[in-house]
């Protein structure tokens, strides 16, 4: 099946807005310390090449294996000879945001999106330290904009800024219909980071496929009104990627119980789901430091790999 030509990118960078460059400055300070002391060397540790490519011979020593003995140039030389090779770093990492109309919500700190934008940057920024090609993909109920995978600092900061300045043109979700567009567009093994608060149905097939043949991070983000309603009477709720209006009266318990039983259902099948697609999460609060989760996800991608 053919690949369709990828949505027009966002802004070109001489026509973006100046208090928007100001932001990604800010989010590039802020960041920084992270990614210098403490996400890189995570980051490079959890996540490695495509494979192991040849660097150089050397002459043998105790205790070297000897499967990797040059028999050529050991011939050459009169005495072994050993092939040293090196990971092959570079890796294609893809960041998959969400930016339908509810992750635009947020009652404590910060909305979603804005959590997912900087969630995003420290990664791309420690992706980038370690020679990797960092992409973005924007979706709602379609993919909205692609930008292909490439290195460099530059490079970042405009994922960075794309993530500030660009207004999609829809509100609702299909997060089906984005992995799917990303399964045909990687040619390659990534890395495919995807951020959303995952309100979305019918992904349950693409996310399996997905993960057979990449390397996929779900980054769940969810505020805690999200979990639990306070009792405060008559509460008008309007769905922000429909419209629709609809009231519920909090101070009934059973009302209150109810919304509680569905959030858990929703959270269950989340779990089963991730897990049966191979799936590794992160769980981001937007009233809380992503700092603690990230870290904790990198120490125990660190152990999975030394059990391996």
């Amino acid at each position: 099946m053919p690949v369709a030509e990828p949505p027009v990118s966002p802004t070109p960078l001489g026509r973006v807005p100046r208090e928007i460059l100001r932001q990604v400055k800010l989010i590039e300070l802020r960041t920084r310390s992270l990614v210098n002391t403490r996400f890189s060397g995570e980051y490079h540790s959890v996540f490695k090449g495509q494979g192991m490519e040849f660097a150089e011979v050397r002459e043998y020593t105790p205790g070297d294996d000897f499967r990797t003995i040059d028999w050529n140039v050991s011939a050459r030389m009169g005495h072994p000879y050993v092939k040293k090779y090196a990971e092959e770093r570079e890796l294609a990492v893809l960041f998959v945001v969400d930016l339908s109309g509810s992750t635009h919500f947020g009652t404590r700190g910060r909305f979603k999106a804005e959590a997912a934008a900087e969630i995003a940057a420290v990664l791309a920024l420690a992706a980038i330290r370690n020679n990797d090609r960092v992409g973005l993909c924007l979706f709602t109920d379609r993919v909205e904009a692609f930008v292909p995978p490439k290195k460099g600092r530059r490079h970042a900061l405009r994922l960075i800024r794309d993530l500030l300045v660009f207004q999609p043109r829809r509100r609702g979700t299909n997060l089906a219909a984005a992995l799917e567009y990303v399964g045909r567009i990687l040619r390659h093994r990534a890395v495919v980071f995807i951020l959303s608060d995952f309100q979305a149905a019918g992904y349950e097939k693409a996310l399996k496929i997905l993960g057979r043949r990449h390397d996929v991070v779900a980054i769940t983000i969810t505020d805690p009104r999200e979990r639990e309603i306070p009792d405060v009477g008559l509460l008008e709720l309007v769905d922000p990627e429909t419209g629709h209006v609809s009231v519920l009266d909090t101070s009934s318990r059973f009302a209150r119980e109810q919304f509680e039983y569905l959030v858990a259902e929703d959270e269950a099948a989340l779990k089963r789901l991730l897990r049966q697609a191979s799936v590794d999460r992160v769980e981001i609060e937007t009233d809380r430091s992503y700092v603690g989760p990230l870290i904790k996800f990198f120490q125990a991608r660190e152990r999975a790999r030394l059990r391996a």
